[in-house]
């Protein structure tokens, strides 16, 4: 039987009713917002204390848990980190669980297991897996032109009459890379901007290549939510967040700041100013939530609550439909293959095997969820600063999983060693 700390032990006694009470006094709580139209009525986002494992007597499998966890220490030290927040699922249970650094410089106030982080791109995946379950029980065809719903969305040539919901998810709507991101990022209105794609530049004919894109992926959020017959958020969190007992994770920038815990952006030591660009695109990266809740999700998306998720439904949003270029760059381009797309849901090979998942970027946050479904073996992460570095935490993990000695990818030596008076330096905050 794994030994507890006495002391933890009966603070999570002590905790769990205050924080079973909070819950339940919570669905009065706060109300989200995402453009012009709320998103949600949400609950205050917290975690009933559970027996997690975040100490070394408590880490079990064939990860080496306390070399990863001094990696991690020391990445967490370098000055282009804020805070950061690691789960490691191996054989689809929860085996570590670690926060390190300051959710926030200007206070000190540290990651915990309950702060809460932006899931960026990550969030694709929750809108695939709506997509996919909608259309398993037959509420949605995803073989059907998006012109068959009230969406806000124009392609040039009108080729949204030819585009199907499935072309939409799997990012096959032709259109140049990102297309008028930049314009959402000024304040531009997005069902606005989906309009004006109509005069947007293609790279390809519609439905015949994968190009990455945000503004039209998030015409979902209006298909998915007319089919539903509620809001978006409110589709994905009674659909999937709720019955899978995410209560953290949730939609929209008052909800995330009006949360006890949650971890502000930054860019080295400086606090970035929040922006409700991207919330304002729900589908593409409207969630955030709390290591736990990552983990939880991932865990689903391995198969492990067949009940919220049967395997037929995950089979239709994790088939790859499309090939796409090479993820990420340096190192990490060089060691990854055969990559593919299917709804909001990437995929490649890693040292000869499979690994799924998705990674996210948005101003001052970053995450990633990756995970071989052969092992049903990965790891969650998001840390609150623009650092790239870290998207290599799941590969150095997944190698100790298999026992490879060669691996590297968390040896800080290659990096420019970090002057003193620098890592000392106190935070202080953008001005816009």
């Amino acid at each position: 039987m794994r030994s507890r700390s006495p002391r933890k032990s009966a603070l999570r006694l002590l905790l769990a009713p205050v924080a079973l009470a909070a819950l339940g006094l919570g669905w009065f709580g706060l109300h989200a917002s995402g453009g012009s139209q709320p998103l949600a009525s949400i609950a205050i986002p917290m975690n009933a204390p559970e027996d997690l494992p975040d100490t070394p007597t408590e880490w079990r499998g064939r990860v080496d848990y306390e070399a990863i966890d001094r990696q991690l220490t020391d990445l967490s030290r370098r000055p282009e980190m804020a805070g950061l927040a690691v789960a490691v699922v191996e054989d689809g249970k929860l085996r570590f669980v670690r926060t390190y650094g300051v959710a926030d410089r200007s206070t000190g106030a540290p990651v915990t297991p309950q702060t809460l982080f932006r899931w960026a791109s990550v969030s694709k995946t929750a809108t695939g897996v709506l997509a996919a379950a909608m259309a398993r029980d037959g509420t949605i065809d995803l073989d059907r032109p998006i012109t068959q719903w009230r969406t806000s969305l124009h392609l040039p040539g009108g080729a949204e009459a030819r585009v199907t919901l499935d072309q939409l998810l799997a990012q096959r709507t032709g259109l140049t890379k990102n297309a008028y991101d930049d314009r959402l990022e000024s304040g531009q209105n997005p069902a606005l901007l989906r309009a004006n794609l109509v005069d947007a530049p293609l790279q390809c004919e519609p439905g015949t290549c994968h190009t990455y894109q945000n503004i039209a992926f998030d015409a979902a959020s209006e298909i998915l939510g007319e089919a539903a017959q509620k809001t978006f958020p409110d589709a994905v969190s009674d659909r999937l967040f709720l019955p899978l007992g995410m209560v953290s994770a949730g939609f929209g920038m008052e909800r995330l700041t009006g949360a006890r815990d949650w971890a502000k952006p930054h860019r080295g030591r400086m606090i970035l100013p929040l922006k409700e660009s991207y919330w304002r695109v729900p589908a593409a990266a409207g969630v955030e939530s709390d290591i736990v809740d990552f983990a939880r999700w991932m865990q689903a998306m391995m198969g492990t609550r067949p009940e919220v998720l049967p395997k037929a439904v995950l089979e239709i949003a994790h088939r790859p439909r499309v090939n796409t270029g090479r993820l990420y760059g340096g190192a990490l381009r060089q060691a990854t293959s055969d990559a593919g797309y299917g709804l909001g849901w990437r995929s490649f090979s890693y040292d000869g095997r499979r690994v799924e998942g998705h990674s996210g970027a948005v101003s001052g946050y970053r995450a990633t969820m990756m995970f071989e479904p052969a092992t049903r073996t990965g790891v969650v992460a998001m840390w609150n600063s623009d650092w790239g570095f870290p998207f290599r935490i799941p590969f150095a993990v997944l190698d100790s999983y298999h026992k490879r000695g060669d691996a590297r990818w968390l040896d800080l030596r290659e990096l420019p060693k970090v002057k003193a008076d620098v890592a000392a330096r106190p935070a202080r905050a953008s001005a816009g």
